[in-house]
Protein backbone atom coordinates (compact mmCIF):
# COMPACT_ATOMS: atom_id res chain seq x y z
CA UNK A 1 0.00 0.00 0.00
CA UNK A 2 2.81 2.49 0.78
CA UNK A 3 4.78 1.97 -2.60
CA UNK A 4 1.87 3.80 -5.10
CA UNK A 5 2.24 6.84 -4.17
CA UNK A 6 6.20 6.72 -4.52
CA UNK A 7 5.08 5.51 -8.20
CA UNK A 8 2.62 8.49 -9.09
CA UNK A 9 5.11 10.82 -7.61
CA UNK A 10 7.78 9.58 -10.16
CA UNK A 11 5.76 9.12 -13.19
CA UNK A 12 4.00 13.30 -13.10
CA UNK A 13 8.16 13.96 -12.21
CA UNK A 14 9.32 12.08 -16.14
CA UNK A 15 6.43 13.76 -17.32
CA UNK A 16 7.42 17.57 -16.37
CA UNK A 17 10.88 16.82 -17.66
CA UNK A 18 10.02 15.40 -21.05
CA UNK A 19 7.54 18.67 -21.51
CA UNK A 20 10.74 20.99 -20.38
CA UNK A 21 12.81 19.01 -22.78
CA UNK A 22 10.60 19.46 -25.34
CA UNK A 23 9.77 23.10 -24.66
CA UNK A 24 13.60 23.87 -24.82
CA UNK A 25 13.87 22.05 -28.20
CA UNK A 26 11.32 23.96 -29.78
CA UNK A 27 13.03 26.87 -28.27
CA UNK A 28 16.41 26.07 -29.57
CA UNK A 29 14.74 25.45 -33.38
CA UNK A 30 12.81 28.59 -33.33
CA UNK A 31 15.74 30.34 -32.54
CA UNK A 32 18.19 28.79 -34.90
CA UNK A 33 15.11 29.42 -37.41
CA UNK A 34 14.71 33.04 -36.78
CA UNK A 35 18.72 33.06 -37.36
CA UNK A 36 18.15 31.22 -40.74
CA UNK A 37 16.04 33.76 -42.04
CA UNK A 38 17.79 36.82 -41.13
CA UNK A 39 21.09 35.64 -42.66
CA UNK A 40 19.12 34.13 -45.70
CA UNK A 41 17.44 37.61 -46.10
CA UNK A 42 20.68 39.31 -45.70
CA UNK A 43 22.19 37.19 -48.52
CA UNK A 44 19.14 37.42 -50.67
CA UNK A 45 19.54 41.31 -50.30
CA UNK A 46 23.23 41.75 -51.08
CA UNK A 47 22.46 39.20 -53.89
CA UNK A 48 19.63 41.30 -55.28
CA UNK A 49 22.09 44.41 -54.73
CA UNK A 50 25.59 43.82 -55.35
CA UNK A 51 28.22 46.67 -56.12
CA UNK A 52 28.78 46.84 -59.46
CA UNK A 53 32.25 46.43 -61.18
CA UNK A 54 33.44 48.17 -63.54
CA UNK A 55 36.75 49.18 -65.92
CA UNK A 56 38.03 52.68 -66.25
CA UNK A 57 39.28 54.86 -68.78
CA UNK A 58 41.55 58.21 -68.24
CA UNK A 59 40.73 61.10 -70.24
CA UNK A 60 44.00 62.41 -72.34
CA UNK A 61 45.36 64.97 -73.89
CA UNK A 62 46.88 64.92 -77.53
CA UNK A 63 46.85 66.30 -81.34
CA UNK A 64 43.85 64.50 -82.61
CA UNK A 65 43.67 64.34 -86.24
CA UNK A 66 40.29 64.63 -88.70
CA UNK A 67 39.79 62.37 -91.00
CA UNK A 68 36.80 62.09 -94.00
CA UNK A 69 36.38 59.12 -95.76
CA UNK A 70 35.27 57.75 -98.60
CA UNK A 71 34.90 54.04 -101.30
CA UNK A 72 37.87 55.49 -103.86
CA UNK A 73 38.87 53.74 -107.38
CA UNK A 74 42.46 53.59 -107.91
CA UNK A 75 42.92 55.23 -111.44
CA UNK A 76 46.18 55.28 -113.52
CA UNK A 77 46.92 58.92 -114.54
CA UNK A 78 47.88 57.37 -118.17
CA UNK A 79 45.67 54.52 -119.83
CA UNK A 80 47.15 54.50 -123.36
CA UNK A 81 45.57 52.04 -126.19
CA UNK A 82 48.06 51.22 -128.94
CA UNK A 83 47.43 51.42 -132.69
CA UNK A 84 49.07 51.60 -135.94
CA UNK A 85 48.50 55.07 -137.83
CA UNK A 86 49.70 52.45 -140.97
CA UNK A 87 48.71 49.65 -142.76
CA UNK A 88 50.86 46.55 -143.09
CA UNK A 89 51.86 43.23 -141.46
CA UNK A 90 53.05 43.02 -137.60
CA UNK A 91 56.40 42.07 -138.17
CA UNK A 92 58.02 42.02 -134.21
CA UNK A 93 56.32 41.95 -130.96
CA UNK A 94 59.40 43.40 -128.94
CA UNK A 95 57.62 42.98 -125.25
CA UNK A 96 56.33 39.96 -123.03
CA UNK A 97 52.58 40.36 -121.64
CA UNK A 98 53.21 42.35 -118.15
CA UNK A 99 56.50 43.95 -119.10
CA UNK A 100 57.05 47.29 -117.81
CA UNK A 101 58.76 49.94 -119.99
CA UNK A 102 60.21 52.91 -119.87
CA UNK A 103 59.11 55.63 -122.43
CA UNK A 104 60.60 55.70 -125.73
CA UNK A 105 60.86 51.61 -125.39
CA UNK A 106 60.18 49.69 -128.80
CA UNK A 107 56.96 47.76 -128.57
CA UNK A 108 56.17 46.37 -132.02
CA UNK A 109 56.91 47.15 -135.78
CA UNK A 110 55.14 47.06 -138.80
CA UNK A 111 56.46 45.92 -141.99
CA UNK A 112 58.60 49.10 -143.04
CA UNK A 113 59.33 48.49 -146.88
CA UNK A 114 56.20 49.69 -148.70
CA UNK A 115 57.22 52.76 -147.08
CA UNK A 116 61.03 52.88 -147.65
CA UNK A 117 59.77 52.30 -151.39
CA UNK A 118 57.06 55.76 -150.92
CA UNK A 119 60.44 57.70 -149.63
CA UNK A 120 62.51 56.82 -152.26
CA UNK A 121 60.14 57.80 -154.95
CA UNK A 122 58.97 61.05 -152.83
CA UNK A 123 63.42 61.84 -152.68
CA UNK A 124 63.61 60.95 -156.50
CA UNK A 125 60.96 63.28 -157.57
CA UNK A 126 61.93 66.17 -155.10
CA UNK A 127 65.55 65.78 -156.44
CA UNK A 128 63.66 66.40 -160.30
CA UNK A 129 61.98 69.38 -159.21
CA UNK A 130 65.20 70.73 -157.54
CA UNK A 131 66.78 70.65 -160.62
CA UNK A 132 64.42 72.29 -162.90
CA UNK A 133 64.11 74.40 -160.75
CA UNK A 134 67.62 75.56 -161.05
CA UNK A 135 67.45 75.83 -164.59
CA UNK A 136 64.93 78.04 -164.28
CA UNK A 137 66.39 80.62 -161.91
CA UNK A 138 69.87 80.29 -164.52
CA UNK A 139 67.52 81.20 -167.47
CA UNK A 140 65.80 83.90 -165.40
CA UNK A 141 69.57 85.67 -164.55
CA UNK A 142 69.88 85.40 -167.76
CA UNK A 143 66.81 87.35 -168.63
CA UNK A 144 67.65 89.58 -166.88
CA UNK A 145 70.79 90.63 -168.27
CA UNK A 146 69.35 90.60 -171.52
CA UNK A 147 66.93 92.76 -170.91
CA UNK A 148 68.54 95.28 -169.88
CA UNK A 149 70.09 95.42 -174.01
CA UNK A 150 66.69 95.21 -175.56
CA UNK A 151 67.69 91.64 -176.98
CA UNK A 152 64.69 89.84 -175.48
CA UNK A 153 60.80 91.55 -174.97
CA UNK A 154 59.86 92.47 -170.91
CA UNK A 155 57.04 89.49 -171.34
CA UNK A 156 59.43 86.78 -171.66
CA UNK A 157 61.39 87.66 -168.26
CA UNK A 158 58.12 87.73 -166.41
CA UNK A 159 57.33 84.79 -167.95
CA UNK A 160 60.50 82.70 -166.68
CA UNK A 161 60.05 84.74 -163.10
CA UNK A 162 56.39 82.99 -162.96
CA UNK A 163 58.24 79.46 -164.11
CA UNK A 164 60.30 80.15 -161.09
CA UNK A 165 57.83 80.40 -158.67
CA UNK A 166 56.21 77.63 -159.86
CA UNK A 167 59.16 75.14 -159.63
CA UNK A 168 59.59 76.36 -155.73
CA UNK A 169 55.98 75.46 -155.56
CA UNK A 170 56.39 71.98 -156.85
CA UNK A 171 59.79 71.26 -154.73
CA UNK A 172 58.32 72.93 -151.35
CA UNK A 173 55.23 69.89 -152.20
CA UNK A 174 58.11 67.16 -152.98
CA UNK A 175 59.29 68.32 -149.62
CA UNK A 176 56.27 67.69 -147.81
CA UNK A 177 55.56 64.38 -149.86
CA UNK A 178 59.16 62.93 -148.59
CA UNK A 179 59.22 64.30 -145.47
CA UNK A 180 55.63 62.13 -145.27
CA UNK A 181 57.06 58.99 -146.00
CA UNK A 182 59.66 59.18 -143.33
CA UNK A 183 56.60 60.10 -140.83
CA UNK A 184 54.84 56.85 -142.22
CA UNK A 185 58.50 54.93 -141.61
CA UNK A 186 58.46 56.53 -138.04
CA UNK A 187 54.97 54.91 -137.35
CA UNK A 188 55.79 51.45 -138.49
CA UNK A 189 57.57 51.55 -135.41
CA UNK A 190 55.75 51.76 -132.27
CA UNK A 191 56.98 53.00 -129.18
CA UNK A 192 55.82 53.65 -125.43
CA UNK A 193 54.46 56.94 -124.96
CA UNK A 194 54.53 56.33 -121.33
CA UNK A 195 56.50 54.14 -119.13
CA UNK A 196 54.04 51.65 -117.19
CA UNK A 197 52.92 48.48 -117.43
CA UNK A 198 51.87 46.31 -120.55
CA UNK A 199 48.65 44.06 -120.23
CA UNK A 200 47.70 41.44 -122.49
CA UNK A 201 48.74 41.68 -126.38
CA UNK A 202 45.31 41.71 -128.48
CA UNK A 203 46.97 41.15 -131.96
CA UNK A 204 49.64 38.49 -132.70
CA UNK A 205 52.75 38.79 -134.65
CA UNK A 206 52.14 38.09 -138.31
CA UNK A 207 48.71 39.21 -138.90
CA UNK A 208 47.85 42.74 -141.23
CA UNK A 209 47.22 45.58 -138.90
CA UNK A 210 44.78 48.31 -140.39
CA UNK A 211 45.06 52.29 -139.13
CA UNK A 212 41.04 52.43 -139.33
CA UNK A 213 40.97 49.23 -136.77
CA UNK A 214 39.51 49.71 -133.68
CA UNK A 215 40.76 47.11 -132.21
CA UNK A 216 44.61 48.23 -130.64
CA UNK A 217 48.15 46.45 -129.88
CA UNK A 218 48.39 46.31 -125.82
CA UNK A 219 47.67 48.41 -123.36
CA UNK A 220 49.56 50.20 -121.81
CA UNK A 221 49.02 52.04 -118.17
CA UNK A 222 51.23 54.13 -116.03
CA UNK A 223 51.61 52.87 -112.37
CA UNK A 224 54.02 55.37 -110.59
CA UNK A 225 52.63 58.01 -110.13
CA UNK A 226 49.19 56.87 -109.93
CA UNK A 227 45.87 58.36 -108.61
CA UNK A 228 42.99 57.37 -106.33
CA UNK A 229 39.32 59.24 -106.79
CA UNK A 230 36.99 59.06 -104.35
CA UNK A 231 33.75 61.05 -103.28
CA UNK A 232 32.38 62.76 -100.24
CA UNK A 233 29.43 64.21 -99.27
CA UNK A 234 29.05 67.94 -100.29
CA UNK A 235 28.03 68.48 -96.45
CA UNK A 236 32.04 68.01 -96.09
CA UNK A 237 32.86 70.71 -98.52
CA UNK A 238 33.81 73.81 -96.04
CA UNK A 239 36.20 71.48 -94.16
CA UNK A 240 37.84 70.37 -97.45
CA UNK A 241 38.14 73.94 -98.73
CA UNK A 242 39.43 75.47 -95.04
CA UNK A 243 41.88 72.55 -95.13
CA UNK A 244 43.44 73.35 -98.34
CA UNK A 245 43.76 76.93 -97.94
CA UNK A 246 45.10 76.77 -94.16
CA UNK A 247 47.55 74.00 -94.53
CA UNK A 248 50.95 75.04 -95.83
CA UNK A 249 51.36 71.77 -97.67
CA UNK A 250 48.92 69.25 -99.98
CA UNK A 251 46.26 67.15 -97.32
CA UNK A 252 47.46 63.84 -96.55
CA UNK A 253 45.42 60.97 -97.85
CA UNK A 254 45.54 57.39 -96.73
CA UNK A 255 44.38 54.30 -98.95
CA UNK A 256 43.34 51.34 -97.00
CA UNK A 257 42.19 48.00 -97.83
CA UNK A 258 38.51 46.55 -98.53
CA UNK A 259 39.10 45.45 -95.10
CA UNK A 260 40.05 48.42 -93.56
CA UNK A 261 42.42 46.83 -91.81
CA UNK A 262 45.54 47.25 -93.73
CA UNK A 263 47.24 50.73 -94.75
CA UNK A 264 47.76 50.63 -98.61
CA UNK A 265 49.37 53.92 -99.31
CA UNK A 266 50.31 57.60 -98.22
CA UNK A 267 49.83 60.17 -100.69
CA UNK A 268 48.68 64.09 -101.07
CA UNK A 269 45.16 65.61 -102.45
CA UNK A 270 45.50 66.92 -105.87
CA UNK A 271 42.66 68.01 -106.59
CA UNK A 272 39.24 68.72 -105.95
CA UNK A 273 36.22 69.00 -108.77
CA UNK A 274 34.72 71.77 -109.86
CA UNK A 275 31.35 70.86 -109.90
CA UNK A 276 28.93 68.56 -107.21
CA UNK A 277 27.38 65.61 -108.79
CA UNK A 278 23.66 66.88 -108.50
CA UNK A 279 22.05 62.80 -108.60
CA UNK A 280 24.38 61.97 -105.44
CA UNK A 281 25.08 65.27 -103.56
CA UNK A 282 28.99 64.04 -103.88
CA UNK A 283 31.70 66.24 -104.84
CA UNK A 284 34.78 64.19 -106.27
CA UNK A 285 38.80 64.41 -105.35
CA UNK A 286 41.50 63.11 -106.32
CA UNK A 287 44.91 61.99 -104.73
CA UNK A 288 47.91 61.00 -105.87
CA UNK A 289 50.28 58.27 -104.98
CA UNK A 290 54.10 57.33 -105.51
CA UNK A 291 53.19 53.66 -105.99
CA UNK A 292 56.75 52.87 -106.21
CA UNK A 293 56.46 49.27 -104.86
CA UNK A 294 52.69 48.53 -107.00
CA UNK A 295 50.83 48.95 -103.63
CA UNK A 296 47.88 50.02 -105.52
CA UNK A 297 46.39 48.28 -108.51
CA UNK A 298 44.51 50.20 -111.31
CA UNK A 299 40.84 50.31 -110.63
CA UNK A 300 40.83 48.46 -107.77
CA UNK A 301 38.37 49.69 -104.80
CA UNK A 302 40.07 51.10 -101.68
CA UNK A 303 39.14 52.92 -98.76
CA UNK A 304 40.17 56.39 -98.70
CA UNK A 305 40.77 59.21 -96.32
CA UNK A 306 42.01 62.56 -95.93
CA UNK A 307 42.82 64.48 -93.11
CA UNK A 308 41.59 67.87 -93.16
CA UNK A 309 42.74 68.93 -89.78
CA UNK A 310 44.43 68.57 -86.81
CA UNK A 311 42.91 69.48 -83.46
CA UNK A 312 45.59 70.80 -80.99
CA UNK A 313 45.61 69.60 -77.85
CA UNK A 314 42.44 67.40 -77.73
CA UNK A 315 40.78 65.72 -74.94
CA UNK A 316 40.74 62.32 -75.85
CA UNK A 317 38.57 59.35 -74.42
CA UNK A 318 38.00 55.61 -75.79
CA UNK A 319 34.58 55.33 -78.23
CA UNK A 320 33.52 52.32 -75.81
CA UNK A 321 33.09 55.45 -72.76
CA UNK A 322 30.67 57.48 -74.40
CA UNK A 323 26.42 56.42 -73.86
CA UNK A 324 24.20 57.92 -75.70
CA UNK A 325 20.72 58.77 -74.04
CA UNK A 326 17.53 61.13 -74.79
CA UNK A 327 19.60 64.05 -74.25
CA UNK A 328 22.11 63.14 -76.20
CA UNK A 329 25.38 61.64 -75.82
CA UNK A 330 27.70 61.05 -71.80
CA UNK A 331 29.48 59.39 -69.71
CA UNK A 332 29.79 57.70 -66.25
CA UNK A 333 32.76 59.70 -64.20
CA UNK A 334 34.13 57.88 -61.17
CA UNK A 335 35.71 60.28 -58.73
CA UNK A 336 38.57 59.02 -56.16
CA UNK A 337 35.87 57.72 -53.84
CA UNK A 338 34.74 55.66 -56.37
CA UNK A 339 31.65 56.87 -56.95
CA UNK A 340 29.49 57.74 -59.93
CA UNK A 341 28.44 60.92 -61.60
CA UNK A 342 26.87 61.38 -65.21
CA UNK A 343 28.33 63.77 -67.63
CA UNK A 344 26.71 65.26 -70.85
CA UNK A 345 29.40 65.47 -73.49
CA UNK A 346 29.52 67.68 -76.48
CA UNK A 347 31.60 64.87 -78.73
CA UNK A 348 33.70 65.51 -82.18
CA UNK A 349 35.24 63.64 -84.67
CA UNK A 350 36.55 59.70 -83.79
CA UNK A 351 39.28 57.84 -84.99
CA UNK A 352 39.21 54.38 -84.93
CA UNK A 353 38.59 53.45 -81.03
CA UNK A 354 39.02 57.50 -79.92
CA UNK A 355 36.72 60.28 -79.62
CA UNK A 356 37.50 63.58 -78.94
CA UNK A 357 35.38 65.26 -76.37
CA UNK A 358 34.64 69.15 -76.52
CA UNK A 359 33.19 69.93 -73.92
CA UNK A 360 31.86 68.33 -70.41
CA UNK A 361 34.98 66.98 -69.80
CA UNK A 362 38.84 67.50 -68.21
CA UNK A 363 41.63 66.00 -68.80
CA UNK A 364 42.34 63.15 -66.66
CA UNK A 365 39.07 62.42 -64.98
CA UNK A 366 38.40 58.68 -65.56
CA UNK A 367 35.32 57.54 -67.43
CA UNK A 368 33.74 53.99 -67.61
CA UNK A 369 34.38 52.23 -70.11
CA UNK A 370 32.97 48.30 -69.38
CA UNK A 371 30.06 47.56 -66.44
CA UNK A 372 27.83 50.44 -67.53
CA UNK A 373 24.31 48.35 -67.07
CA UNK A 374 23.80 48.48 -63.56
CA UNK A 375 25.09 52.57 -63.18
CA UNK A 376 23.49 56.00 -62.31
CA UNK A 377 24.26 58.92 -60.42
CA UNK A 378 25.94 58.46 -57.26
CA UNK A 379 26.13 54.40 -57.25
CA UNK A 380 29.40 53.08 -55.34
CA UNK A 381 31.42 50.81 -57.74
CA UNK A 382 34.70 48.38 -57.50
CA UNK A 383 36.74 48.05 -59.98
CA UNK A 384 37.57 45.30 -62.17
CA UNK A 385 40.81 42.97 -61.88
CA UNK A 386 43.09 43.86 -64.91
CA UNK A 387 43.60 39.91 -66.52
CA UNK A 388 47.26 38.62 -66.08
Amino acid sequence: MSQEPVASVSSASARRGWIIAGSVFLLILAIATVRHFRATSATGKSARHPVPTVSLATATTENFPVWLNGLGTVTPVYTVTLKSRVDGELMKVYFKEGDKVQRGDPIVEIDPRPYQVQLAQAQGQLQHDKALLENARIDLARYQELIKSGAIPDQQKVTQEALVTQYEGTVLTDQSQVDNAKLQLIYCHIIAPVAGRLGIRLLDQGNMVLAAANTGLVVLTQLSPITVIFPLAQDYLDQIQQGMKTSHAPLVVEAWDRSNQHLLAKGQLQTLDNEVDITTGMVKLRAQFDNYHDELFPYEFVNARVRVALLQQATVIPTAAVQQGNQGPFVFVVDKHLKVSVRKLKTGPSEGEKVAVLEGLRPGEQVVTDGVDNLHEGVNVALARAPL
